[in-house]
């Protein structure tokens, strides 16, 4: 775990300054400020849209007596992909916009009901039913 969060921290930072870098030396500083300013309206208001849309579906699902767990998913992961898309950078650009598009979206949110579904068989977490 220690690893994976050196490498969160520390060496993706470096990785997306060495390639805005080189970006810069290729096209220009003014052309590369344009793509990374693009990318952060283009993913904020698609985090936005998304966002209520994934809003809205959650207030059908409780309307209709059901639990909004797909859309609780898909809303973390629209939080999470807007604000990579905020930080400058390619790589949590591309990154963000897989975690905004629905149709990848939804790969990368089964792979995650999987690995949390594993988790409960191995006992790695505890889920919690909570009766009112």
């Amino acid at each position: 775990m220690f690893a994976k969060l050196l490498f969160l921290f520390i060496a993706m930072p470096m990785l997306e300054l060495a390639l805005l870098v080189k970006v810069g030396t290729l096209i220009g500083f003014w052309p590369t400020m344009g793509i990374v300013i693009c990318t952060a309206i283009l993913g904020a208001s698609l985090a936005r849209y998304q966002g209520f849309v994934t809003y809205v579906r959650i207030q059908q699902s409780l309307q209709q007596g059901a639990m909004p767990a797909e859309e609780m998913i898909d809303g973390v992961l629209i939080l999470v992909g807007g604000i990579v898309l905020l930080t400058p950078g390619f790589i949590t650009d591309i990154f963000g916009f897989i975690l905004l598009i629905p149709f990848t979206r939804y790969w990368l949110k089964r792979w995650l009901r999987k690995k949390f579904d594993q988790m409960i068989q191995t006992g790695q977490t505890d889920v919690t039913y909570i009766i009112r």
